[in-house]
């Protein structure tokens, strides 16, 4: 598996703490927001998505 970083990742999963630290993480990785996040309902619980991208 390689160790090089993706230039765009879409994080997803519950809306919870845990994806508010991936989220974190990816910034602190070096990563920046990419367009706005996106949220859905899936009968059970709330799924949330965000883009992020490597800056050039």
């Amino acid at each position: 598996m390689s160790t090089e970083k993706l230039t765009y990742r879409l994080l997803t999963g519950p809306d919870d703490a845990s994806f508010c630290e991936r989220v974190s993480q990816a910034l602190k990785d070096g990563y920046q927001l990419y367009g706005s996040p996106s949220i859905t309902y899936n009968g059970e619980r709330c799924i949330v998505a965000q883009a992020v991208i490597l800056p050039d």
